[in-house]
């Protein structure tokens, strides 16, 4: 852990960044931008005018330009953190991979709501220097397999796989309604809305090129457990896709039969039992169940696994049985 700069809030929270080569040269506060997700240019301004700071304890400024290999330091005000599950699984790893199975719930990495609660603060605590990079995304309530470079080599090999869709990844879902079809495929474009919820993503004729491939695992009175493989990689496709053939994901806050209503409720008030009845689960029924990807250091590839986690087993084994919502 990095200790507090000299004249930095003592309480305050550390957030290191190390600099790679590939973001050399870039300013300060666009280095900040890149590193932190859905951060805007006029906040990773203000945050590096508010918490930037050199070991030494001097301040930094907006405009510098990052160096390979220097550590960025930021030094948040204390703030309570929203609970969170605070463990996680390891399904694979080696002395260059990590393979992660992260639990619904965990946050991926900081934000304006979430630092010790999130899974690059415990990969840290868990594996100190150097601590392992996570190599790609996965939504807060999506659980399931997380890939990591356990050095700057391995995690940029990784990375470049993700960015150049060498990797295979297949997703697991309960979703309403019995699917007749065995397998299928979704092909239609997408594109973020051009009004309402700016994180929603609409199915549109001038949106981009999207493909799912699915598979029927098992049905239920009123519900199909599905394997499903994107063969792209657009934000929300697996959840877009899935209501758009009329058999949108359980628990889904977005793009359930209620539009987007479900997810302004919770702003509102929480996960009640009215709104858990509503959606039929407490968080979407999606899982990240393996990753099939070129191993960044030896000539090999990679397969690793999570099993479905327990609550959707729990979830699925009741909705098999029953009607169900």
């Amino acid at each position: 852990m990095a200790d507090h700069p000299p004249g930095s809030d003592p309480e305050g929270i550390v957030l290191t960044f190390l600099v790679p080569r590939e973001l050399a040269g870039l300013r300060l506060d666009r280095f900040i931008q890149n590193r932190i997700p859905r951060l805007s240019r006029t906040r990773a301004n203000a945050i590096v005018r508010s918490c930037a700071f050199m070991a030494d304890g001097r301040r930094r400024r907006p405009a510098e330009r990052v160096k390979d290999g220097e550590v960025v330091l930021l030094v948040r005000p204390h703030f309570e953190e929203p609970e969170t599950p605070l463990y996680f699984g390891v399904v694979y790893e080696d002395d260059d991979v990590l393979g992660v199975d992260k639990p619904s719930g965990l946050p991926m990495h900081p934000t304006a709501t979430y630092h010790r609660h999130t899974l690059t603060y415990l990969l840290r605590e868990k594996y100190g220097d150097p601590t392992p990079h996570i190599a790609h995304r996965l939504d807060r309530e999506t659980s399931g397999v997380v890939v990591c470079g356990k050095h700057i080599d391995a995690e940029r090999g990784l990375k470049r796989a993700f960015e150049d869709r060498r990797v295979k990844k297949t997703y697991q879902a309960i979703v309403r309604g019995v699917i007749e079809d065995d397998e299928g495929r979704i092909e239609v474009p997408l594109a973020h809305v051009r009004e309402g919820l700016h994180v929603l993503m609409e199915v549109r004729e001038d949106g981009y090129d999207s493909r799912t491939a699915y598979v029927v695992e098992e049905r239920g009175p009123a519900h199909t457990l599905v394997t499903l493989h994107p063969e792209t990689g657009r934000q929300h496709q697996l959840r877009v896709h899935l209501r758009e053939i009329g058999h949108p994901i359980v628990g889904d806050k977005l793009y359930g039969p209620e539009r987007e209503q479900p997810f302004l409720d919770f702003i509102d008030t929480g996960m009640t039992p009215d709104l858990e009845a509503r959606l039929g689960h407490d968080r979407q029924a999606l899982h990240a169940h393996s990753v099939s990807v070129q191993h960044p250091i030896r000539d090999e590839t990679l397969d690793i696994l999570a099993p479905l986690s327990p609550d959707l087993v729990k979830l699925w084994m009741r909705l098999r049985g029953s009607a169900g919502p």
